[in-house]
């Protein structure tokens, strides 16, 4: 009945389209405060600009040596996922020589997509379950579904694509205490942690939150300390 006033007056009256936008917001404000109602906040749930929710990565446990063809599987049905895989050159004992992508944290699939999705991705006969955070454990409610922040998943892309030595994976929470930064090399903007080998080498450990830490060979000379 409102808008049907309105359009009215704009038609009759010469009120252009823009002055009809602010007049009906104006007149929304005025009911909705006669009415002692306002206008609901945004949910943190959903995203600001579309009114939709907002997909996030989560961690799809697998079986172990599957991680790609599952993948592959997610793929076919438009789900967007990512397998940690670093290329890596395999000589077999005929000498022949092989390119292959090895599978750098087994038997976790990540998967990007909304809670209501996973809880549907979760019923696949190739997902076994997803990560959950144990940090954040409740004896009533238990641990909620892990949710690996975005930059963190572009942080082990970055890493898995740029350096030349293999990336490896534990499940160990890291704390560390000096934090580097590398100022040098394909690595450079990396920040992480460093350790050291019985072998007089080094590490540098990058921190993935709840997964553990991926680690890598670095030059000591090619970081500098943050803190």
């Amino acid at each position: 009945m409102v808008l049907q006033f309105f359009l009215y007056l704009c038609k009759n009256l010469g009120i252009p389209n823009h002055g009809l936008h602010q007049i009906f917001v104006m007149e929304l404000d005025v009911i909705s405060s006669q009415s002692g109602e306002s206008t609901p906040s945004p949910s943190p749930d959903v995203d600001d600009a579309v009114g939709v929710p907002k997909p996030k990565w989560f961690v799809a446990i697998v079986n172990s040596r599957h991680e790609k063809m599952i993948a592959r599987q997610f793929q076919n049905l438009n789900i967007e996922s990512f397998v940690a895989t670093q290329s890596e050159m395999r000589v077999w004992a005929n000498g022949k020589r092989k390119e292959l992508d090895r599978v750098v944290i087994p038997a976790k699939v990540f998967v990007r997509c909304t809670e209501k999705q996973r809880r549907e991705i979760v019923k696949l006969p190739f997902v076994n379950r997803f990560m959950v955070n144990r940090s954040l454990e409740s004896p009533t409610v238990g641990s909620p579904i892990a949710v690996i922040p975005d930059a963190q998943i572009q942080t082990l892309r970055f890493m898995l694509g740029q350096t030349d030595h293999p990336v490896t994976f534990t499940d160990r929470i890291f704390k560390p205490k000096d934090i580097v930064r590398v100022v040098r090399g394909k690595l450079r903007g990396l920040t992480g942690t460093i350790i050291n080998n019985p072998d007089g080498s080094h590490n540098l450990i990058v921190s993935l939150s709840l997964l553990g830490g991926a680690s890598v060979h670095i030059d000591p000379s090619d970081v500098e300390k943050i803190n």
